[in-house]
């Protein structure tokens, strides 16, 4: 139980950066990320400055979305081999797996530090 406090306390303290980092992070679904937020103490200024990080992921599937478009408007002999698609494909994939590695181990600090702190006070 300790450890659910220490989690609370330190979304309390450091909102925003972790709503960013998780909204950063392709693997955490929104909506069971929306109801974990809401029952933490992250103040709705935090949390909508931290969602600010949706925009990243928005504009990769739209980009994805207009590649495939676009993809499924050429001949079938012709092969599509656009280099510049695929390093943004490989850009985006690898800024998500860096941002989930970085929520990760922020997110794991923080309560850390803060379990540490709980404990410190509870003596």
């Amino acid at each position: 139980m300790q450890s659910v406090t220490a989690i609370n306390l330190a979304v309390a303290k450091e909102g925003w950066k972790i709503v960013l980092l998780t909204r950063l992070c392709p693997i955490f679904p929104f909506n069971l990320l929306n109801y974990a937020f809401g029952v933490t103490q992250v103040s709705l200024k935090d949390y909508i400055l931290g969602s600010l990080g949706i925009f990243p992921g928005t504009v990769m599937y739209v980009y994805m979305g207009s590649l495939a478009g676009d993809l499924a408007l050429l001949n079938r002999d012709y092969q599509p081999t656009n280099p510049q698609a695929q390093i943004w494909q490989w850009v985006m994939q690898i800024i998500g797996l860096i941002a989930t590695v970085a929520v990760t181990v922020y997110v794991t600090r923080v309560a850390q530090k803060a379990l540490a702190e709980s404990m410190v006070n509870e003596d």
